[in-house]
């Protein structure tokens, strides 16, 4: 795996007219992960928006080595095609590589573009320039491709539209492992699975760091990656001011420093 390296500095978000975090700062090298946790609506998911370049941090600044990868709840495949030729498709552009006498290995063909990076919805194969894939049938080698502990094996012929929304996270995960991404953001990516698809996906991102690749998981959930880090989100929140009807931190106020500059090993205080 490329060498990777993931570095947050001083970085604020404001939505609207609230500043979610101010002054949050850590470093991942490779090999690293680390566990964004907080309450709904403190940040978490902007965090890793702008840390995917999706999203305009509000001050700060994100430094990145290696490519990267982002799950979150929009999987960007295509909903009017079978579960399979939506993978296959991605799987062309990433340039996966794999031999259909074999599962891959969890971190086999991880591929070039972030999953979620192609913009704010669902990406369009045409947009990526690229043949339409529906008219041919799946290869054998490519339905190969995705027997990756997922479960998707008896999915791959069902139209994305009609997945749950477990489903649609194990297709993600899927569209994940299909490309060559040093870095991977994971938005809540327990959410919907059942304990062993969710004990699968934690041992997908452990094998992924053991390689090499870096891990930024936002998640209220407890997720289990030996030495993973963990930051609480709602330390790095502004001061409460009173601003009109309601309650937020002025985007016009100074934004002071933050007493914990960088994540603390699990269990440590943060």
């Amino acid at each position: 795996m490329e060498g990777c390296r993931l570095a947050v500095n001083d970085l604020a978000c404001r939505r609207g007219e609230r500043v979610l975090f101010r002054s949050l700062s850590f470093d991942l090298k490779a090999g690293e992960a680390l566990q964004v946790v907080g309450p709904n609506g403190t940040g978490k998911s902007s965090l890793l928006r702008i840390v995917a370049g999706l999203l305009a941090p509000f001050a700060g600044m994100v430094e990145r080595e290696g490519s990267l990868g982002l799950v979150d709840e929009r999987p960007a495949l295509e909903e009017h095609l079978p579960l399979g030729r939506a993978l296959a498709f991605w799987a062309r552009i990433d340039g996966v590589r794999h031999d259909s006498h074999s599962s891959p290995s969890p971190l086999a063909g991880e591929g070039g573009a972030p999953s979620g990076a192609e913009g704010e919805g669902s990406a369009a194969p045409a947009a990526a320039g690229a043949a339409d894939p529906s008219p041919n049938p799946l290869p054998q080698g490519e339905r190969a491709l995705f027997r990756c502990g997922l479960g998707l094996d008896e999915l791959l012929d069902v139209p994305v539209q009609y997945l749950s929304t477990g489903q649609r996270k194990r297709a993600a995960l899927a569209r994940l492992l299909g490309q060559q991404a040093a870095v991977w953001l994971l938005d809540e990516p327990l959410n919907g699975l059942d304990a062993a698809t969710a004990r699968e996906c934690e041992r997908l991102v452990a094998d992924h760091c053991r390689a090499g690749g870096i891990a930024l998981i936002a998640s209220h959930q407890p997720f289990d990656v030996p030495g993973m880090r963990q930051l609480d989100i709602t330390l790095f929140a502004p001061p409460l001011q009173r601003m009109g009807s309601g309650w937020g931190m002025s985007a016009e106020a100074d934004l002071p420093d933050s007493p914990h500059p960088n994540p603390s090993p699990e269990g440590d205080g943060l």
